[in-house]
């Protein structure tokens, strides 16, 4: 398999799910929009989206598998497997919002070896193979090279639903607010991802993601040169429902910090 010729045409993919989100965001209402649980929505675009991208991806690889987030398909593959969130940042969508992104990661056995995150409003395609690098609209882009945690911009996630680690998530947050340059909350962790791979953010950090929320995001920050690990230091963080990505300079003092606060 040609990983780089395979990711060209899946950004693709991601351009034309892209563009039906673009076309449609102004267009949205009530009666678009179902509720799947606390402050947790779907759209008739993300269910639109998702079909056309698996019907696409099926094509390039038929005996592929996938997991989705509105379960289009719930084939499961002997090797390779789809992880697709069709809109990331639906909440924002819902309220004209950017960002939006397409998040698409293909997982050989137990490795993420592609992936694509299309964000919609700026129109920036950033993709990553295995040993390919990672890039942003075909230039080759690298993690920042801030040292110091007190010299970094973060991003994070605010809970919507998951409410148990709160006071604990606050807490870091407050460390986090008088120990850094600034925190920001994009509602998009598929974003905050490629933009710690390209550097604009310097780390990463959330729980109660799913793997769709980050598949791709993992190899784009593996591939420019970032580290990534679970709230405990560990690798649990493909379907663990937590992560911790940034640069290498900051990963060893801003991990420790993250699970110092989210495990005592």
């Amino acid at each position: 398999m040609n990983l780089k010729t395979l990711t060209i045409q899946v950004i693709e993919i991601a351009k034309y799910a892209g563009k039906i989100i673009h076309d449609n965001i102004k267009n949205i209402n009530s009666h678009n929009i179902e509720t799947k649980g606390l402050n947790d929505f779907v759209t008739d675009i993300d269910k639109l989206c998702e079909q056309e991208i698996v019907k696409r991806l099926e094509k390039l690889l038929p005996d592929s598998g996938f997991i989705t987030e509105e379960g289009t398909s719930e084939k499961i593959g002997k090797e390779y497997n789809w992880i697709i969130d069709p809109l990331d940042g639906t909440t924002n969508f819902i309220h004209g919002f950017f960002p939006c992104a397409v998040s698409i990661g293909l997982k050989q056995n137990d490795e993420i070896v592609l992936g694509v995150v299309y964000e919609v409003g700026l129109d920036e395609s950033f993709y990553a193979w295995k040993n390919g690098g990672a890039w942003l609209n075909e230039k080759q882009i690298r993690v920042s090279k801030k040292s110091e945690l007190k010299t970094a911009l973060l991003a994070t996630g605010f809970p919507y639903h998951d409410f148990k680690p709160l006071d604990k998530y606050i807490d870091l947050l407050k460390y986090l607010t008088k120990n850094t340059q600034g925190i920001r909350r994009l509602g998009s962790a598929a974003t905050d991802m490629a933009y710690v791979a390209c550097g604009r953010f310097d780390g990463f950090y959330e729980y109660n993601l799913k793997s769709y929320d980050v598949a791709a995001g993992i190899i784009l920050v593996n591939e420019a040169g970032g580290k990534i690990c679970d709230f405990r230091g560990g690798n649990d963080y493909l379907f663990g429902k937590e992560i911790v990505a940034s640069n290498a300079g900051i990963f060893s003092e801003f991990s420790s910090v993250v699970k110092k606060y989210m495990n005592d």
